[in-house]
């Protein structure tokens, strides 16, 4: 292999051009004045003094929902535990969960009367309405 019978593995890279300025010397390629102009710049989001401003108020989230209404109950039905359970078993988060009725155990759940009961159960550590209380109860459960 001779000199010129050598070839390039990569291609040639190009000068990079740097924004110095053109012939007539004004914003060298950026445009503006000021901070935008300057090496570095970065501005600041406006959003950050919008959220300054705003006043601070208690048990209301960055989003303006009230803490209490972002925890609010799951709601299970009468209906769906009778399809789920058998006599005398005992429904509870944990169980509700390990059946998957619910998502989680942080947020709180509420038994809703909708459709009839005609087993047995327990119901504790959960809210219940009206109806659903006196369904459970009618039906020779308990409500703890």
């Amino acid at each position: 292999m001779q000199l010129h019978q050598l070839k390039r593995q990569h291609p040639r890279q190009r000068k990079k051009i740097v924004g110095r300025g053109g012939k007539r010397g004004t914003t060298a390629g950026r445009g503006t004045k000021g901070q935008k102009a300057r090496a570095g710049h970065r501005i600041r989001p406006a959003i950050r003094d919008v959220i300054r401003k705003l006043p601070k108020k208690r048990g209301v989230s960055i989003h303006g929902v009230f803490r209490s209404q972002s925890a609010a109950a799951r709601i299970v039905s009468l209906l769906t535990l009778g399809k789920h359970f058998t006599d005398g078993k005992i429904v509870s988060p944990k169980t509700l969960l390990a059946k998957g009725l619910i998502r989680r155990l942080r947020t709180p759940v509420k038994i809703l009367g909708a459709g009839r009961l005609a087993i047995k159960l327990t119901v504790e550590h959960c809210k219940l309405s009206e109806s659903a209380r006196a369904a459970v109860i009618a039906a020779g459960g308990l409500v703890k």
